[in-house]
């Protein structure tokens, strides 16, 4: 009896807390993918190159994974819901100060700082970390693949709607439509409230000494798995951000609208929803670093088919959907690794470091893809370091394996 209303108590909390996490996740990581549909009209008004945007788009990705280990610690210490609030109040006045950045100081400050340290209180390490400890081992994969395809699923409702605003009011007054929709997450905030899952035959492990931060970096510092782990996320952060901001002025290069961008990143939105929950379910059956090393590899083929083929509305859209499957699908298994080898305690830290690595290629995916354009017109160069990069995804985790070194 008590186990089933330990049971019962767990999943209502753990309801509550995926709810909570999808709406949040679903609002920043939307937002955040519909950037790329600025570079064009805020470079042109006010007579940017390409890298001016892209450098603000890059830097804000390096904040974004600088902080994350510390917003980490912090969500470990004092609970994810005071992170997420402050997060979506650097949130709101990020975005309200982009709607007035008319240089590329200010852009810097509001796209590069501010939306770089909001997202990394309002995204995936937070989220995923708060969720991962409030569900059961054997679940813990899967949960963490329904939150993230909220995030996907933002994604597909924000593409557009940004589109649209931007059309129809132009793309000031479109940021201040978002930084209003971004403040409704300081109120959503409060569900994150889920305590840490402990199992009723093992009790609270009062008998068992509990390491500390410290204790616990040490062990991951000598952990070579742990840095591998890092190295293939690496791969991911460059992929994602070079194709979601510059794939739609690579569009418009050749002769399509923003509106054929859009769509593509709508598509990559609504494929990823099927493609992060269904790499959830599976990590949870399989070996998540086989899962690793299969997306990876396909990432590698697909965009080597798309370059390859004669680019038509049937290949971009194409590419979307099969990028979409591939998109975020590495999020929920490398998190669920990190769970497995460290346990759940310092989840959000741990998880912080292996995500600064995601957002350094993140960083030189966006501002490299730029610099290519503004030096030869083209993004040739970056789209065969992406193609190589595929190659060293796949090679890292054969020596990436999930033995719990740390355990709950």
């Amino acid at each position: 009896m008590e186990t089933v209303e330990h049971h019962n108590k767990f999943s209502k909390s753990l309801i509550y807390m995926l709810i909570g996490s999808a709406l949040i996740l679903g609002l920043s990581l939307g937002i955040r993918h519909g950037f790329g549909l600025y570079l064009v009209p805020m470079s042109d008004e006010f007579g940017w190159g390409h890298n001016v945007f892209s450098l603000a788009i890059a830097m804000q990705n390096l904040v974004w994974g600088i902080a994350q280990p510390f917003t980490g610690i912090l969500a470990d210490k004092y609970g994810s819901k005071i992170v997420v609030i402050v997060g979506g109040v650097l949130y709101t006045l990020g975005l309200l100060l982009m709607a007035v950045s008319s240089s590329s100081t200010l852009l810097n400050v509001s796209v590069g700082l501010i939306l770089g340290l909001a997202l990394s209180a309002t995204s995936f390490t937070i989220l995923l970390s708060a969720v991962g400890r409030a569900a059961p081992p054997e679940k813990r994969s899967f949960a963490m693949g329904i939150a993230s395809a909220a995030g996907s699923f933002g994604q597909f409702i924000m593409l557009p709607s940004t589109l649209l605003l931007l059309q129809s009011i132009g793309w000031s007054a479109a940021l201040i439509v978002s930084a209003i929709l971004a403040a409704f997450i300081i109120p959503l905030a409060w569900m994150l409230k889920a305590p840490i899952y402990v199992s009723p035959k093992s009790g609270n492990h009062s008998d068992k000494p509990t390491l500390n931060f410290k204790q616990i970096l040490v062990i991951a510092k000598n952990h070579k798995p742990f840095w591998f782990l890092s190295l293939g996320f690496l791969v991911c952060g460059f992929q994602v951000v070079f194709i979601g901001i510059h794939l739609p002025g690579y569009l418009i290069d050749h002769g399509y609208t923003a509106t054929t961008g859009t769509i593509f990143l709508a598509l990559v939105g609504l494929f990823n929803i099927i493609g992060t929950f269904g790499a959830g379910w599976l990590g949870g059956k399989y070996s998540k670093t086989k899962l690793l090393m299969g997306l990876y590899g396909l990432r590698g083929i697909t965009i080597s088919t798309f370059l390859l083929l004669p680019l038509s509305l049937w290949t971009v859209y194409s590419f979307g959907i099969i990028m979409g499957l591939l998109w975020l699908s590495t999020v929920p298994l490398t998190n669920g690794i990190v769970a497995n080898m460290f346990g759940v305690r310092y989840l959000s830290m741990l998880t912080g470091i292996v995500f600064f690595t995601h957002q350094v290629g993140s960083f030189f995916g966006g501002w490299l893809g730029g610099i290519n354009h503004d030096m030869s017109g083209n993004y040739n160069m970056i789209w065969m370091v992406s193609i190589a990069l595929s190659v060293v995804g796949v090679l890292v985790h054969f020596f990436v394996n999930e033995e719990a070194i740390v355990h709950d």
